[in-house]
């Protein structure tokens, strides 16, 4: 109790803190010669080396008011488009002055053939784009360009390193408007210095094909990171190593090396640690992007599915905490202009990683008159190794013409083990998994006329995932008469892709858009699945029902015709798809066919009340096919203990859904808000029939009539310029419920209510010191026969205090707090602290680094199903400080 006193009043000292310190204020009015107030006149107030340290505009009175905390020999500057500027010279000598400067602007009269403007406001918006001052947002504390991104309002900037404007990820970064990296800009973010960038260019209704641009209907969105001069065509990068002071063996390196000239683009870089740090985010959006009914991503949708796996799961927490990793990444990058009509570009990806994993669990099964307790102690280690490759090739055939080649080559190799103690059982598992890909893909872009647009396209992928899983001890006996003392299950999925589609968009006049889209598109899957039991290394048998060997081919011919109507503020969506399928299901040599013809219908209607108020609606029937994991056979072992199977028929699953998005408030307002609301109807769905005991459960696969969700999201963003602060609000839930059986019940009726509620607010200060401080409520509830519920929370409190251009400090304090755990376990605190020090600035600094300084060892945490309640301890990083040096050249 007297540790948590001290730390509640360590908390509310930096927080009173931080809003005790003075300011100076400086008002007044700008005028021109006839009296007459001057409006949006911009006023700036810089120092004697020109650095802007604060700027206003006039109100529609003419007046304006500025504060500062700094002190010293400072320019006033007034300046409005069609005057003279004038320029003030100011001197601050504490920091509670009261200082009034008015203003009268003289007319600027010129001969003017071509005008100019170059605002310095921190952002400027130009059509669909907006343009934000990276100097103006740099507070002295970054490193990397993910540092910049956060402190950048409207940009949302997740954990996981995932940029958001509003409820949507962006599409790309790019540098000096070339891609390297599509969505896996991760890589790019997490990893290439602040420093030489310029601008942020925030592009809206973005088109990842040029000729679409005014075309197409797009509400994507992408960044361009725009260089300064000094760091154009030149050889630039930076070094970044660090060594463990005080804790066992704890490295960090970052190279970073880069030049982006006119024609040639080369960006290398490599990030070795094993102190928790992701330097690539998910890798799956750089081997695989996604977009979703974009022209010419055909077969963006196509994997090849897995079965198997350790379960290598982690705590909610921030990644470095958790991730007890040993991980060296290296990544070659280049652009090459070939010609004015030719560019090419290469890419290579090498990862390493080797992550271990220590948890214990408690779970609780209560499932009609079945119930019982399961113990696990696990220990396990993942190694993988990630190579990948990339081709880019584009051909401008002429200004309206363009062909593009994209191939992809990945290998993945993994070795899992794990020493699992069961029930007092040790059971030494192995998994070795690997994946081979092969992507090919060409798109023919005509841009026949100035609004019409016709693309060709075609797509061929190749894809292996052979798993091989052991387990060296036999817990199946009232499953399995055999008298085995271990198990194998082997599982590949060979998965080939074929798809060639046509697209011709018209946009008219008036600004209507039609789209005409057909293709095919060819999948073959051939899954094979073989489960042994075993006498050490002596086949027993291998059991009826728990085998497979099945290709499953399916054929999509379809035609989509969408027509976008332009009704003044409104605008009006009709959309047809037709779908012609031929499938065939091929198990143990015996063949079916089904040729299923289905009509996906869909509506909307957009309103643009005004340039503040806009809303989005749709609504569309939709139907799935069948995947290959949906229709196998025989029993698969996807974990130590679970069994699971398809359902060996076709099936076509049909749903509705519906979507409402309401948005007030646009770049540069001070109020923002976004609301998204989307409701599921299934008509039918994959549901599961389980036996669940104490050794192992087996899940079988069936279908069952009405399902329903609902997902709300809302958020708010408020900017206080008296305090330079953003507060932000966000509200979600989603409510769900479904139908299963279990242990030969009837069939129950499951319902999902998840809601999470917080604030988050962050300063923009030009002072020395910043904060950023939040917190975050989650509430889940299972209902079945009985109601289970738990509300957490998290709070966190990061200041910066900028000594001086030399010298920082940055803090970072977390509290975790778990409402149905004990109180002796529900309450967690975590404190980071990195102290800079610029020896020479932009050349050499020295970085003393500390994580995890109240040195939490474990994190218990609590969670609910419709079958079990558990309790889980996760090992975390130890405490560990670093001594780090940044050279850059």
């Amino acid at each position: 109790m007297k540790q948590q006193m001290l730390k509640n009043k360590y908390y509310i000292l930096l927080l009173s803190f931080s809003f005790s310190y003075a300011q100076s204020l400086i008002k007044g009015e700008v005028k021109d010669l006839n009296n007459e107030s001057i409006r949006s006149a911009s006023i700036i107030l810089k120092d004697n080396t020109g650095k802007i340290i604060t700027y206003t505009y006039t109100d529609e009175f003419g007046k304006y008011k500025l504060n500062t905390e700094k002190t010293g020999q400072f320019v006033l500057t007034a300046s409005s488009l069609g005057f003279e500027q004038k320029s003030v010279d100011v001197t601050i000598e504490n920091n509670n002055e009261n200082k009034t400067l008015d203003y009268i602007l003289t007319p600027k009269v010129t001969e003017i053939k071509e005008i100019i403007i170059e605002s310095k406001r921190p952002f400027t918006i130009k059509n669909d784009s907006i343009f934000f001052n990276a100097d103006y947002y740099k507070q002295g504390n970054e490193q990397t360009v993910e540092d910049l991104l956060k402190k950048i309002p409207g940009l949302n900037i997740d954990a996981n390193g995932t940029i958001k404007v509003g409820n949507q990820e962006i599409e790309k970064v790019m540098i000096d408007g070339d891609d390297m990296f599509e969505k896996g800009y991760k890589i790019l973010t997490k990893n290439m210095p602040v420093q030489p960038i310029d601008q942020v260019q925030l592009l809206q209704n973005y088109s990842n094909n040029k000729h679409l641009k005014g075309i197409e209907n797009s509400n994507k969105v992408a960044l361009n990171l725009t260089l300064k001069e000094d760091a154009k065509r030149v050889w630039f990068g930076n070094i970044n190593a660090g060594y463990g002071l005080v804790s066992e063996n704890r490295y960090e390196l970052r190279g970073n090396l880069m030049n982006f000239g006119k024609k040639n683009k080369y960006y290398f870089l490599t990030n070795l640690n094993n102190i928790g740090v992701d330097a690539t985010g998910d890798i799956n959006h750089l081997i695989r992007p996604y977009r979703f009914d974009e022209p010419a991503s055909i077969g963006d949708d196509q994997t090849a599915n897995t079965l198997l796996g350790l379960g290598f799961d982690t705590p909610n927490l921030k990644q470095k905490r958790v991730n007890l990793n040993n991980a060296e990444m290296l990544s070659l990058n280049s652009i090459f202009t070939l010609s004015n009509k030719v560019k090419l570009k290469t890419l290579g990806f090498l990862n390493t990683d080797e992550v271990d994993f220590f948890r214990n669990s408690f779970q609780s099964f209560s499932v009609g008159n079945t119930t019982f307790t399961n113990t696990e102690d696990f220990v396990g280690r993942k190694t993988q190794l990630i190579g990948f490759g990339k081709v880019d090739l584009t051909y401008d055939i002429s200004k309206n013409k363009t062909f593009e080649y994209t191939g992809k080559f990945n290998k993945t190799n993994e070795k899992n083990r794990s020493d699992l103690l069961f029930n007092n059982d040790l059971l030494n598992e192995r998994l070795n998994a690997n994946n081979q890909l092969i992507d090919q893909k060409i798109v023919y872009t005509n841009k026949f006329k100035e609004k019409k647009v016709f693309l060709l396209s075609g797509r061929y992928i190749n894809e292996k995932t052979p798993q091989n899983y052991s387990v060296n001890q036999f817990i199946f006996s009232d499953l399995f008469s055999e008298n085995a003392n271990n198990t194998k299950q082997f599982s590949e999925n060979k998965m080939q892709f074929a798809g060639v589609e046509a697209h011709l968009l018209d946009k008219m006049k008036n600004g209507d858009l039609l789209e005409l889209k057909m293709g095919n598109q060819l999948r073959i899957d051939n899954l094979n699945t073989r489960f042994q039991l075993l006498d050490n290394q002596t086949s027993l048998s291998s059991p009826n029902g728990y085998q497979n060997n099945l290709i499953y081919t399916t054929n999509d011919l379809y035609l989509s015709a969408k027509y976008r109507f332009k009704l003044g503020k409104f605008t009006l969506l009709t959309q047809s798809d037709a779908h012609q399928l031929i499938n065939q299901l091929e198990n143990f040599n015996v063949k079916s066919n089904q040729n299923p013809f289905f009509i996906i219908p869909k509506i909307g209607l957009d309103w643009k009340i005004n340039e503040k108020n806009k809303i989005l609606t749709s609504y569309s029937l939709n139907t799935i096919n069948a995947g290959v994991l949906d229709v196998y056979s025989g029993f698969v072992q996807t974990g130590f203990r679970s069994f699971s199977k398809g359902l060996e028929a076709f099936n076509q699953l049909n749903s509705s859904s519906a979507i409402l998005n309401y948005t007030y408030g646009s770049w540069g307002d001070k109020f923002f808000a976004n609301t998204f609301i989307f409701y599921t109807k299934n008509n039918d769905f994959f549901s599961t029939n389980s036996n669940i005991t104490q050794n192992y459960s087996q899940d079988r696969k069936i279908i069952i009539k009405d399902r329903e969700s609902l997902t709300i999201s809302s958020s708010i963003d408020r900017f206080f310029k008296p305090i330079k602060s953003n507060l932000k609000f966000n509200l979600g839930t989603t409510i769900t419920n479904f139908k299963n059986i279990v242990n030969n019940s009837d069939l129950r009726e499951v319902k999902n209510l998840n809601a999470d509620y917080g604030f988050e607010m962050r300063s923009g200060f030009r002072g020395f010191f910043n904060y950023h401080i939040g917190s975050k409520w989650t509430y889940n509830q299972v209902e079945t026969t009985i109601k289970n519920n738990f509300t957490n929370n998290m709070t966190f409190l990061d200041m910066s205090f900028m000594f001086s251009n030399t010298f920082n400090i940055q803090m970072q304090s977390e509290r975790y707090y778990f409402g149905n755990l004990d109180k002796s376990n529900n309450q967690y605190y975590f404190l980071d602290i990195e102290a800079r020090y610029a020896v020479k600035e932009n050349k050499l600094t020295f970085f003393l680094s500390g994580n995890n300084l109240l040195n939490v060892e474990t994190f218990r945490n609590y969670s609910i199903s419709d079958i079990n309640i558990s309790q889980t301890e996760h090992r975390l990083m130890p405490r560990y400080v670093l001594l780090k040096m940044e050279l850059r050249f």
